[in-house]
């Protein structure tokens, strides 16, 4: 996979708030050179299996569509913190191959308690934009070589600074992503970077949090499936 292309780990289709049918985004994603998109839509235990279904679908009917890589992903939403280890275990059970857990945003009632929880399932992929994300989170993320999420979405991105100060105190792995629900919210690898120079990130944990660590995570996904 090349090391320029952009890649994004959290996007929303119509089957949850999205605004896009699946194919549409990887279309469009195609067109501003993403070479991978993990397609995350909220989840609880009442949607998980027909979201996780439905993404498999594309894999196996349209297998060559797109330049860009489908991953099937969730994002865990609202969910309660002792809920989140059982459910995440169960989508990987159905085929995810991402799990996404919405954390605790300055702009939403999230569950106290969500972000820590999630740092420590060893089936959780990426803590999403976390807010307020402390050492504790961090470290227990970084211990499993799970990613913290910064991102572009309006609202969410209000705690970016902390939360890059926090990870690069505790060493723990950032990724960049954009949160998409509309056309408009996906993002060149270059804007991608610019969210991560304002979140105060230098030119090296740049490359890391927008090239190399979703790389990394993607590489893995398509070594398993093969």
């Amino acid at each position: 996979m090349s090391q320029a292309k952009r890649i994004d780990l959290h996007t929303h289709s119509i089957f949850s708030d999205g605004e896009l049918l699946p194919s549409e985004l990887l279309r469009r994603a195609s067109a501003l050179e993403h070479a991978a998109v993990a397609i995350t839509d909220h989840a609880d235990a009442s949607n998980m299996d027909l979201v996780i279904t439905q993404l498999r679908r594309i894999l196996q009917m349209q297998p060559d569509d797109f330049a860009t890589a489908l991953l099937v992903g969730i994002e865990l939403t609202h969910v309660a913190p002792g809920s989140i280890d059982g459910l995440a275990c169960r989508a990987k059970e159905l085929g995810a191959e991402l799990v996404v857990v919405h954390g605790e945003t300055l702009v939403e009632p999230v569950a106290p308690g969500t972000n820590l929880a999630a740092a420590r399932s060893p089936y959780v992929d990426i803590l999403a934009h976390p807010g307020l994300i402390t050492h504790e989170t961090a470290t227990a993320l970084a211990r499993r070589g799970a990613l913290c999420e910064l991102t572009a979405r309006k609202g969410h991105c209000l705690a970016n600074g902390h939360v890059a100060r926090v990870c690069a105190e505790t060493g723990t792995g950032l990724v960049v992503n954009t949160d998409t629900h509309s056309p408009s919210d996906l993002a060149t690898l270059a804007f991608a970077r610019d969210v991560a120079l304002g979140a105060g990130l230098d030119l090296a944990q740049v490359e890391l949090a927008t090239v190399t660590n979703p790389r990394r995570l993607v590489d893995r996904v398509l070594a398993a499936r093969s």
